[in-house]
């Protein structure tokens, strides 16, 4: 394969929700290579594991589907490529999902590959034959004490699958937990011939996958200088235009909206970020000190220097499980006093709560006053005062979904029976709802394989 200059990568989902705007514009307002879509995050794959245990057909980032049925005649036309984590915990349904639009657009010859192997739910008892104790990261407590409990299990695979789907010729290519910035790392695999063992370049095609990996959040969306960001209602989403050696640029399509320098860009390399000397991917150990970062002119940023080093022995598994019930709601409180009386409510339905026989622990209460400094204790950011309304937030948790149930019949009823100024009660009564918790681990890399399929329109 004849190397390009460069490859310009997109990115145009940052999470499930993210606008659709994103992925629409960057298809049409200018050329791309690919187009990156991120949309999964560890809770995710758990409401999916769920959908589809309940629908086989289910499963999967449907906006996904609606977003190429959108998009589809362009990227055909500019003969863009596609790579998303969609497929969730059914990435074959998904694949038939875009088939079925292929088809309904009369569209042939594109191929769609699909990447499985990163779930590992029902191998657990496998896995744990094998020795393999998949110990909880943060506790050490191994999965065995919650292993009934376990509602879904993913490996993060890496880059290499997506090379390998690419070089089959697929054009849209549908996988479940890969990693974020190997969405971009992929691509660079294939064009480029980047080889494992290589970890310089495979760190630095992991750094453009991260200051991508969340959208509009590097160039503009979400930075604490936001009044100098030009037209976020029409924030270009990100792209990186990547060369051979490792060296890149973050830019955005011209004439979009936002903002791309090197401070935006920076927000981004240090976001979720543990050990900034040690980013551990599956496919290499980047070190996010070694980046430099250099304006190349107006909402461009060239990158270089970047260094890596060996690969892990293990993939980490995202596993989630049940652990009990929740509830949540809140009301306003205004008026003079409201702070006041926001606490004089919180006490009464505590008090209320336990003189009917049900007393909740401090670990399983939450009381919240939004608007009183709650998301910046301690720093007055508002500049002193008190606030003439307060949001006030309750919750509980615990193992009782009765007992947790009970607590929702307390908080609407202070509108008449409590402090005046109550409002806001129109969400209604709080219901338990399941709380799923995570639980990361690591497992062998042997222990797990990876099966690329094509299928053409």
């Amino acid at each position: 394969m004849q190397k390009k200059e460069f490859v310009r990568i997109a990115n145009g989902q940052g999470f499930w929700g993210d606008s659709i705007l994103g992925p629409v514009r960057l298809v049409n307002e200018g050329p791309l290579d690919y187009l990156t879509l991120d949309y999964l995050a560890e809770v995710t794959m758990s409401i999916l594991q769920k959908q589809r245990s309940r629908d086989p057909r289910k499963g999967y980032a449907t906006d996904f589907v609606a977003m190429i049925d959108r998009i589809l005649p362009k990227i055909v036309e500019k003969n863009v490529k596609v790579i998303a984590n969609a497929g969730g915990v059914n990435p074959l349904a998904c694949k038939d999902a875009v088939l079925a639009v292929l088809k309904k657009h009369g569209v042939t010859g594109v191929k769609v590959a699909v990447i499985e192997g990163d779930d590992v739910l029902g191998r657990l008892d496998e896995l744990a034959a094998k020795g393999e104790v998949l110990a909880n990261m943060d506790t050490g407590a191994p999965l065995a004490t919650i292993r009934d409990r376990v509602t879904s299990a993913n490996v993060y695979i890496g880059a290499f699958p997506v090379a390998e789907a690419l070089a089959q010729g697929a054009q849209i290519v549908i996988a479940g937990r890969l990693t974020d910035p190997g969405l971009v790392l992929g691509p660079l695999v294939h064009e480029f011939g980047w080889k494992e063992g290589q970890w310089d370049l495979l760190a630095a095609g992991t750094m453009a996958g991260h200051i991508v990996e969340c959208g509009a959040q590097c160039t503009g969306g979400n930075y604490t200088d936001w009044k100098s960001v030009p037209d976020l209602a029409r924030v270009g989403y990100p792209i990186v235009e990547c060369k051979a050696d490792g060296t890149f640029t973050v830019t955005k399509h011209e004439g979009t909206g936002g903002l791309v320098n090197v401070s935006t860009v920076s927000h981004q390399l240090v976001y979720e970020m543990g050990d900034p000397q040690n980013y551990i991917t599956p496919d290499c150990i980047a070190d996010f000190t070694s980046i430099r970062l250099k304006q190349d002119g107006k909402d461009r940023v060239h990158c270089s220097g970047v260094k890596g080093k060996p690969a892990t022995p293990t993939y980490k598994v995202s596993a989630s499980y049940e652990d009990g019930f929740k509830a949540l709601g809140q009301l306003t409180i205004s008026g003079p006093d409201a702070l006041a009386k926001a606490k004089l409510c919180a006490e009464i339905v505590w008090k209320r709560l336990e003189s009917d026989g049900f007393h909740y622990a401090p670990e399983e209460r939450l009381v919240e006053f939004v608007g009183a400094n709650v998301c910046h204790a301690g720093i007055d950011v508002a500049g002193g005062g008190e606030p003439s309304e307060v949001v006030l937030r309750m919750g509980v948790k615990g193992p009782d979904e009765a007992k947790v149930d009970r607590f929702g019949m307390e908080l609407v009823p202070l509108v008449t029976s409590g402090p005046p100024g109550v409002t806001g009660f129109a969400g209604g009564r709080p219901k338990a709802a399941e709380i799923i918790s995570y639980w990361p681990a690591l497992v062998k890399k042997e222990l797990v394989s990876t099966k690329v399929s094509v299928f053409g329109s």
